[in-house]
Formats: C-alpha cells, sequence, structure tokens
C-alpha cells in the first residue's frame, strides 16, 4: 500500500487545515500568497464541511471544493483531503435522532457541536458512506490531491440503543455462548449472571460500581466501532485512488482508541500534539507523543495538528513563547516527522474556536506569530533533503498496551491516585531525562532489536505475553518491569498470588503479601531514594542478585528492588531523579548510552538517519560538545567541536 513517502516526495510538508468557506472569496487570493511566501506546501481541506457539502439530504454542493483543489493545483500545494464525516450537518440529527449518541446516564449529545454522531448507527454510516464515495469519485483522480484524511479525531463514547444492540452482536461473536461470557465476567459476583442475549447492556451509570469485565470488553468494542467506521471510508477512498495514501488523525494517548491495531489499517499513522507551553514538562510530553506514533508508524509519520500560539480549551491560554514553536515543530521532525502541520492556516474570527491561534492569527501577516511561521517553513525546506524518509534508531522499547490500560483504569482498585498515563510518562520521561532515545513497542511485538525492554506497568497480560518477555530475557535482553504488572489475565482475572507466577520466578519473587499504595505526599524510604505513590509487600526467594531494600516502616528490610540476572523489578515509583538515574544505570549495563555525553538537562540529541539534531529546551544560552566537524543544515555554517545555541535554539548537524 502507499505510504507517507509518496505524499511527501523528497519533501517536509508543511501546512495546516484550511477552512475557506469562513472568509470572503478575495481572502483566498492573499492566503495563497502568504502560504507561498512562508514555504507551505499542503493543506487539509474539508474536514468540517458536511453541511457546506451537504446543505440538505442528498444534495452535493461541490463548487467550492472544485475551485479550491484547482487553486491548490495551480500553486503546487498539495491537498490532504477529508471526509467530513466527524460533524454531521444539523439536519441529520434532526430527522435521525438514532444517529446521535447517548451518555452513560442516558443523556442525548445533540448536533451543535462535533463529533455528535453514534458509531454503531446504521443511518449515519450510510450518509457517510455516501458523502465519502461522491467526494471520492469526484476528487480521486484530481492532481492536487496527496493524501486522504479520514472523519477527524474519533473520539466518541455511545451508550444508547443502536450501541446497546451493536455491542450484543459484538458479544456474540466473541463469546458465542452466555456462558463463556459469564465466566469472563465474573458474573457469580453479584448476582450478575446473564440467561439472555437481550438483557446485555452497555455499561450505563449503576448504582454502584460496574462490572469490570463488562467495561473492559465495551472499551474493545467502543475502538472496534469506531476502527470500522474508519474502514468503511477508507476503503471506498482506496477503490477510487489505490495509490493514494489514506490516514486518520489519532489523539495524543487517548484511551477510546488501541492504536496499536489502528496504525496497522493506516497507510500514514498522523496524530495531533498540543503540549502546555507553560508546562516545564512539555517538551518531555511532546518526545512520548512523538516517539509513540513513530513507533506505530513504524517509521515516519505526520504530526497532523499543532497550535502555532495559544489554545482555546485550557483554563488558561497562554501563548508560546518566542521561539518555542520552531523548536517543538523540529523535536518532531527529530524523531521521525515527515510531515509538520497545524490547526489551522488562519485564525476564525467566529465559532467555538476563535481564540484557538492559526498560522496566519489576529495579527495578520506582520504579526509574530506568522513571522515564525514563515522561519519555521524556511527551516524545513532547508533540511528536508537530509531528513525526510530517514528513520530513527532506538535500542530501548517501552511496552505500552490499551487492553492493559483498560482493565486496569476499573473503579474500586487499590489506589484511585495510581493512573496508568501518569505511570508512562514519569519512566519515559526519566528515560528522556537520561537523554536516551526510545520505541513503544506491544508486548507481542518483535523485541529482538532492543538492549533494553521497560514495562513501566501492564496490569493485566497474556500468557502469550508473558512467555515473550520470559523468552526476551532468556535471549540476553535486560527487562525493567514497573509495579502491578503482570496481575491480572486479559478477563481481569487476578492472577494467582497476585502476580504472574513466571514473572514472579524472573525477578526473584516468592511472595506478594500486599499492595501498598501511598498517600498525596506521602513517600517510602528507601536504600539511596524515596518511592512514591505505591509501594509493595514483597518477600524474596533469596535468588535475586541484587535488591534496594525499604528502610522503616512496615515494609522496612523488604525488598524495593530486585535484580535477578537481566530483569530488574521495582515495586514503587521512584522519585524522579531516582528513577532516571536508576534506568541511566541500567541502560548503561545494557550497552546503551546517549547520542552525546555531557548533555545539559534541558539539551536533547536524536540521531535521525545521518543528521544530528541538538535542542536547547532552556530559555537560556547553553554550549554543548559535539565530537567532530559538522554542517548546521539550518545556518550553513561549520560546527567544530562545540555548539552555542540560544534561548530555545537548534542545530541540525550533517557529518
Amino acid at each position: 500500500m502507499p505510504g507517507l513517502s509518496d505524499a511527501t516526495r523528497g519533501r517536509l510538508l508543511f501546512g495546516g487545515d484550511y477552512n475557506p468557506e469562513q472568509w470572503p472569496e478575495e481572502t483566498r487570493h492573499e492566503d495563497v500568497r502568504l502560504m507561498k511566501a512562508a514555504g507551505v506546501n499542503s493543506v487539509t481541506l474539508g474536514v468540517f464541511s458536511w453541511s457546506t457539502l451537504e446543505p440538505e439530504p442528498g444534495a452535493r454542493e461541490f463548487g467550492l471544493m472544485n475551485t479550491l483543489m484547482d487553486l491548490m493545483h495551480e500553486h503546487a500545494i498539495g491537498v490532504v483531503l477529508a471526509t467530513p464525516t466527524a460533524s454531521p450537518p444539523p439536519w441529520m440529527g434532526r430527522l435521525h435522532p438514532d444517529t446521535l449518541p447517548v451518555t452513560e446516564d442516558g443523556r442525548t449529545e445533540w448536533w451543535g457541536g462535533r463529533q455528535h454522531f453514534s458509531h454503531s448507527s446504521a443511518t449515519y454510516r450510510r450518509y457517510a458512506a455516501a458523502i465519502t464515495e461522491d467526494l471520492a469519485a469526484r476528487y480521486g483522480g484530481h492532481p492536487a490531491l496527496t493524501m486522504w484524511h479520514i472523519n477527524n479525531e474519533y473520539c466518541t463514547y455511545d451508550y444508547g440503543d443502536q450501541a446497546a444492540a451493536a455491542f450484543r452482536r459484538w458479544l456474540r461473536a466473541k463469546y458465542r455462548t452466555l456462558d463463556a461470557l459469564n465466566e469472563a465476567w465474573g458474573t457469580a459476583f453479584w448476582s450478575q449472571g446473564y440467561d439472555t442475549w437481550d438483557g446485555i447492556l452497555p455499561p450505563r451509570l449503576p448504582h454502584y460500581l460496574r462490572n469490570p469485565g463488562q467495561v473492559l470488553d465495551f472499551r474493545r468494542f467502543t475502538s472496534d466501532m469506531l476502527l470500522e467506521c474508519f474502514t468503511a471510508e477508507r476503503d471506498i477512498v482506496r477503490r477510487h485512488s489505490p495509490h493514494t495514501p489514506v490516514t486518520s488523525n489519532f489523539m495524543p494517548l487517548w484511551s477510546g482508541q488501541d492504536a496499536w491495531r489502528w496504525a496497522g489499517e493506516e497507510d500514514v499513522v498522523s496524530v495531533d500534539l498540543y503540549p502546555d507551553p507553560r508546562d516545564p514538562l512539555g517538551a518531555q510530553s511532546g518526545a512520548l507523543v512523538q516517539d509513540m506514533t513513530r513507533s506505530q508508524a513504524r517509521g515516519p509519520w505526520m504530526l497532523m495538528e499543532q497550535a502555532a500560539g495559544p489554545v482555546n480549551w485550557r483554563g488558561v491560554n497562554h501563548p508560546k513563547p518566542r521561539g518555542l514553536n520552531r523548536l517543538w515543530s523540529l523535536q518532531a521532525v527529530a524523531r521521525g516527522a515527515d510531515a509538520v502541520c497545524y490547526f489551522q492556516w488562519r485564525q476564525s474570527r467566529q465559532g467555538a474556536e476563535k481564540f484557538h491561534s492559526g498560522m496566519v492569527g489576529h495579527a495578520g501577516e506582520e504579526g509574530r506569530t506568522h513571522q515564525e511561521i514563515k522561519r519555521l517553513g524556511a527551516d524545513l525546506a532547508r533540511i528536508a533533503p537530509e531528513v525526510s524518509g530517514r528513520h530513527v534508531t532506538a535500542r530501548i522499547a517501552v511496552l505500552h498496551d490499551w487492553d492493559a490500560w483498560w482493565a486496569g483504569a476499573q473503579d474500586g482498585r487499590p489506589s484511585s491516585r495510581m493512573e496508568y498515563p501518569d505511570v508512562l510518562r514519569a519512566w519515559h520521561r526519566a528515560l528522556w531525562q537520561a537523554h536516551l532515545v526510545t520505541d513503544f513497542a506491544h508486548p507481542l511485538h518483535d523485541l529482538t532489536p532492543y538492549a533494553m525492554v521497560v514495562v513501566p506497568q501492564l496490569y493485566a497480560l497474556t500468557d502469550a505475553a508473558v512467555d515473550h518477555l520470559l523468552a526476551y530475557v532468556r535471549q540476553g535482553g535486560t527487562l525493567v518491569c514497573g509495579f502491578q504488572t503482570g496481575v491480572a489475565d486479559e478477563d481481569d482475572r487476578i492472577r494467582p498470588g497476585g502476580m504472574d507466577a513466571r514473572l514472579r520466578e524472573l525477578f526473584g519473587i516468592r511472595t506478594l503479601h500486599e499492595w501498598w499504595p501511598l498517600e498525596e505526599g506521602e513517600t517510602a524510604a528507601c536504600e539511596g531514594f524515596h518511592g512514591t505513590l505505591w509501594s509493595e509487600e514483597l518477600e524474596g526467594d533469596g535468588t535475586a542478585d541484587e535488591t534496594l531494600p525499604y528502610e522503616g516502616g512496615e515494609l522496612d528490610g523488604l525488598p524495593a528492588v530486585l535484580r535477578k540476572g537481566r530483569a530488574w523489578y521495582v515495586s514503587t515509583l521512584p522519585e524522579p531523579e531516582a528513577l532516571r538515574d536508576l534506568l541511566a544505570r541500567i541502560a548503561a549495563g545494557a550497552g546503551v548510552r546517549p547520542v552525546l555525553d555531557g548533555l545539559p538537562g534541558q539539551v536533547e540529541a536524536v540521531r535521525r538517519g545521518e543528521v544530528l539534531f541538538v535542542l536547547n529546551h532552556d530559555r537560556e544560552p547553553v554550549t554543548v560538545e559535539v565530537p567532530g566537524t559538522h554542517r548546521d543544515l539550518l545556518t550553513g555554517t561549520d560546527v567544530t567541536g562545540r555548539i552555542t545555541l540560544g534561548r530555545y535554539g537548534a542545530a541540525v548537524l550533517r557529518p
């Protein structure tokens, strides 16, 4: 199938969502002039255009789209053409209430916003297929078309009657018999046994806690239903333009989609990324999403959306300080992006997102935001020939799995303070601060390319996944697992002993007596560091080669960290510096080192192909030692031995 290289053709795509239907006709020519001056070579059209294209049922108004496609082609700007199905027109909900989603407490989500569709509604799917068919037939061969963009940010949950019927069909296909379903869900607890399929509903709001097995399957079902919507539209556009790549934009680390499965159905993996410019860890947050998206793509990926300045949906929406947009964009390219795009091109004057920035803001062409966009466009054009299509190589993999996340996110768990995404971020942050570049991987992916595999937390693991981890260690890999890993099987059934017996043996654990979650502000003293969030009452079996014990309190003298051969178990969340130092030490023992030695704390160095990106995430200048002589592609100057980077400065170095 086609891929991102079919759309980039040796370039880095640069542009954004373009919504000219919001503006007078004369604005389009001004837009094209500004796009060309800024180096824009790609725009996304049609994301939220359904009511424009189909103002009433069955009508087709393609005049504006015809004009825009031709205009973009005339000026050599490629088009990522979206199917408009994320936001049905008001007439659809009015005429077909069955297309509207229902919340867990029975409220209908009405039109007037966006994403107001039931993924299980046959009516919605029929209209979505029809508009997609006509778009693909009309524009599938248009010379401006470079990529198809299906829907937008799939994020709909639905607990209504349409979804209930689809959920029952999904369950019957999975379990075949009610006995199998009752066994998987553990319905003997609280008298929940089902005697008929018709009695099964989505996990709507109950009197007390929901059945965890039901919730887990409903999350799987929701991801599958949304994926069905995507693949239905994808297959239509592929029929009309089989050589044009297809994508749909993920939201970062969103719980509603199993993005490993979704990525396998896409030609191009794309993501929307909006770190908070006031967050001191914003760069690490971006790096995590970039690493995960690159790993899902297994190569170059697309940054579909970011903000040129402030967003509009935080409590307080801060603009990006001077230089930060450029720095974070170059960070994405360093970590594998072949496309740097924005929502949106021109900042809206009306509507719910009029305070969300654009590549052309309310200040216009002379505004700082647009001037920085122009500089970035020039930078990307300079480095594109050396980086487009190149891969980033990592020798560490962080394991992540949506099933494990869903299973561990249940109510009634030992600590509501323990949130899986926070644990994942903490471990990735420690590796990032140790200047170690990482991939992400599913527990069943091939792990042999990696010298070190890190498991921040995988609460639920299949037998096959456990066997896979054991085989990785037997073959000489270094494995580091965090707390609450291997607690349950794929049905969220607790393993005997509270942890898979094979993992206990791997780490040198005889018994896991109790989980000891920690209160806000509480820490667990350990030898050489303090643990946060969590601790565990473990008894070793005497086979560990190294232990770091708890010191004081109920767990005094018991192991907080164990190492048996190449397998490590960390039963708490060490404070950030301690986790960084521990993982750096383990990585060094596995033969993994940073790209550059002696990097200052806020400097990031990533090698993409033969090119070295050096990025300063600090407001203060820094000097970085860079052995040898390089050409800085951004400035065209030679660098020998060291380089000084200013506030939010960057260098892209070719040997």
